[in-house]
């Protein structure tokens, strides 16, 4: 009987065959699709019952064994394929992912699965992932070079993302500092905010980059901002942004604002003390909410970052005197560190020392510059009121000026050693008594130093060299005869 006759008007017919001619056809449509899916997959496809009886075998696997997959059809799986379970399969149940299967004398790679229908296993799906173990090894070294650019390509945007310090690279042997970075370290593990207090020098962006580099957020950006050097009325289209047109002289497409730019990355907010009295309140508004508006914006920017704070005042003090507000502070010293000056941490004094010289040096391609110990011990006496930034400072006006590898004591600047027992010169109580007298003794001596070289001499008193003149013609002193 042919089922097309189902439009006929015989009930007997009609009955014995439910089939339309549409129906057939998109039935026909639809085994031809998933013979040509299976055929176009390039690994084997075999599909058995739940007996082990194979149903399906693409054209792929056939070529690969040498067969024709038309005639496997029907055939139980164990009669096409040695040392097969995809019959266990169908008996257990369980699914066998990424087994090895010796096929042909080679070691290939094999899914097994079972198709479950109202939790009975109804049929088993088998594919042969690669046509040799091999190429898994050879996936593998690829997947492994991938993974080795990645970490390259991360190290590399690290690099770009704008820290140079990370904790490790801060320089101190003292207890302080080993204390501090323990600090830091721990901060770097969180993600509450942390004010960093010190005086001015002391190091505290440092502690900051290295804050930065030691969290997650290592590989998104750090960004800087001093709220002293910003003018006030440009401070806040820095933090927030703006639109178009938000104000005369706007950009065309407007500009993102520093909390934009860091998106889950880190803010650092460096003397966090000047920050404008009018600007607390929407800087705390951003901290509780990470949200905030563009300049004559009307949408809300959310931005994941995590701040830092740093500052050389006395907040507390500044909280008193009405010119703090005492939420922001709250908000900013959850984590509170403190740097403490130069002249409090004197074992660090050296190690820094010895530290920015190689920087310096390798800077200007000079070769290894050392220190006597007379020089060494001026370093170490010397109270450092500029702290870290005051110790660069002196080392590169040395280096500007040094004759020869070593530094000694005539290579020093003449405030650094002015009382310190190996200047033959007035003592510090007969500089104070006596000014004047101390002052010429001062420039003698340094003229001898630098043989009469006033350019030098003016160098190592740490004045200007016109100064020096006057400061001749002043006390009358008499130069010898440069031949």
């Amino acid at each position: 009987m042919d089922i097309s006759e189902k439009g006929s008007n015989d009930p007997i017919k009609a009955a014995v065959n439910p089939w339309a001619p549409s129906d057939l056809v998109e039935l026909k449509q639809q085994l031809e699709m998933m013979e040509l899916i299976l055929d176009s997959i390039h690994n084997g496809i075999m599909i058995t019952n739940a007996e082990g009886y194979i149903t399906h075998f693409n054209r792929p696997y056939g070529e690969f064994l040498g067969v024709d997959p038309a005639a496997q059809i029907g055939k139980h799986c164990t009669e096409v394929i040695e040392n097969t379970r995809m019959h266990i399969v169908a008996k257990t149940g369980i699914p066998e992912i990424n087994h090895t299967h010796l096929i042909k004398g080679q070691r290939m790679v094999v899914q097994r699965i079972p198709i479950k229908k109202e939790g009975k296993v109804i049929a088993v799906f088998g594919q042969v992932m690669f046509k040799n173990v091999r190429d898994v090894g050879k996936l593998a070294k690829k997947l492994s070079l991938l993974e080795s650019k990645i970490e390259h390509y991360e190290q590399e945007l690290i690099s770009l993302r704008s820290t140079r310090h990370t904790l490790e690279s801060i320089v101190g042997d003292s207890g302080a500092i080993k204390s501090l970075k323990t600090e830091a370290s721990r901060a770097a593990a969180t993600q509450f905010p942390v004010l960093i207090t010190g005086e001015s020098g002391t190091g505290k962006e440092l502690f900051a980059q290295g804050i930065h580099h030691a969290s997650a957020r290592k590989i998104y950006p750090f960004v800087r901002i001093n709220c002293a050097a910003i003018p006030k009325d440009l401070l806040e289209s820095e933090l927030f942004g703006y639109e178009r047109g938000a104000f005369t002289g706007a950009k065309a497409g407007g500009k993102p604002g520093k909390f934009e730019l860091a998106k889950h990355g880190t803010v650092f907010l460096d003397e966090i003390g000047d920050l404008p009295l009018s600007m607390q309140p929407k800087l705390l508004r951003v901290l509780e909410d990470k949200e905030f508006e563009r300049i004559g914006g009307t949408t809300l920017i959310r931005s994941d970052f995590r701040l830092l704070a740093a500052t050389n005042q006395n907040l507390e003090e500044m909280l008193a005197e009405r010119r703090f507000r005492k939420d922001l502070f709250y908000r900013l010293n959850v984590i509170p560190l403190y740097v403490p000056p130069l002249r409090e941490r004197r074992e660090d004094i050296l190690p820094l020392a010895k530290h920015d010289l190689k920087q310096i040096a390798a800077d200007a391609s000079l070769p290894e510059i050392t220190m006597e110990p007379e020089v060494e011990d001026v370093f170490y006496q010397y109270h450092w009121p500029g702290n870290v930034r005051e110790l660069f400072n002196v080392l590169e006006r040395i280096l500007s000026s040094i004759e020869g590898n070593t530094i000694r004591f005539p290579d020093l600047p003449f405030h650094l050693y002015r009382g310190h027992k190996s200047f033959s010169g007035a003592s510090a109580v007969s500089i104070r008594d006596a000014h004047a007298g101390a002052e010429k003794e001062a420039i003698i001596r340094a003229l001898k130093i630098a043989r009469y070289n006033k350019s030098r001499a003016a160098s190592i008193l740490g004045i200007h060299r016109t100064h020096l003149y006057k400061k001749i013609k002043h006390y009358n002193i008499n130069l010898p005869a440069v031949p």
